[in-house]
């Protein structure tokens, strides 16, 4: 699994690859100053240059499976802007904000924001706490949404509201999986991966019968964040040492390519933290 090793042409057995559009922030300011989540030790040194050497690896994967990228400048002192994710969840053109709940990410919220209003995007601004497509991920025309770290129950009503679509609540129980996008991974519209133990019992019944033909991932993949993915229907940029999960996708007809992003994951993010979907429909 190498992310030189390309294949861009749909399976039969997947459905036909996306071009996405996504936002993205180059970590020229990254470090681990603080912890705010189990991943986070401030006392171990970071290396920014090999954070954007990866990071531009990821940048490079996704122009070459044709991806339209869009950047939003990184604001120094913020070091957690690199996981784009986190800054909002866009779709149909309306993007809703992000209201973080620590303190040292929240002038990311406003920061992000602008960057949607300047580019176009209808901005609906949070009153509920919520971190974006950290905890909001759109499966098909319907929004899974988690609570119990970061985002509040609150904000499931609220991202309802602004999109009028349906919003399913899951309940996240395990620290080291404090978003969605560490837990769960969405393949295409019908198909996701999840890590069971990073939800309660009656999120796993909801996941268990809406979708029962999902991945289910390794306590050993879901440890690098390999969960943390992002696809377009075809391939799936997931974590270099997810083995088992690139070996489940290959199995299912899906083309898994491989990024080492761990100086990212000092912070807690991976592949799909770095990756907003911009949508406009």
């Amino acid at each position: 699994m190498t992310n030189t090793l390309i294949d861009s042409s749909p399976s039969a057995t997947t459905q036909p690859k996306q071009t996405p559009t996504i936002l993205m922030c180059r970590p020229e300011h990254f470090t681990v100053s603080y912890r705010i989540n189990p991943w986070m030790h401030p006392e171990d040194p970071t290396d920014t240059s090999l954070a954007l050497k990866q990071w531009t690896v990821l940048y490079e994967t996704y122009r070459d499976l044709g991806f339209t990228i869009k950047l939003i400048d990184p604001i120094p002192g913020l070091p957690d802007m690199v996981y784009a994710a986190n800054g909002g969840f866009v779709l149909d053109g309306i993007a809703y904000g992000a209201k973080f709940h620590y303190p040292e990410r929240q002038p990311e919220g406003p920061a992000y924001m602008e960057w949607f209003a300047a580019n176009g995007y209808e901005v609906a601004e949070p009153e509920e706490t919520n971190e974006g497509e950290g905890d909001f991920l759109l499966v098909g025309d319907v929004i899974l949404a988690a609570s119990g770290f970061r985002s509040d129950t609150s904000s499931h009503q609220e991202i309802a509201r602004v999109y009028n679509r349906d919003v399913i609540s899951l309940q996240l129980v395990n620290p080291s999986f404090y978003h969605l996008d560490t837990a769960l991974a969405v393949i295409d519209s019908d198909t996701i991966a999840y890590l069971p133990s990073a939800f309660d019992e009656a999120s796993l019944e909801i996941l268990r019968t809406r979708y029962p033909d999902a991945i289910i991932a390794t306590e050993e993949d879901a440890a690098i964040l390999g969960l943390n993915s992002f696809s377009d229907g075809h391939n799936v940029v997931i974590a270099e040492k997810a083995v088992t999960f690139a070996r489940d996708l290959r199995e299912r007809g899906y083309n898994p390519i491989g990024v080492d992003l761990s100086e990212l994951l000092l912070g807690g993010g991976g592949v799909k933290c770095c990756t907003l979907e911009l949508r406009s429909s």
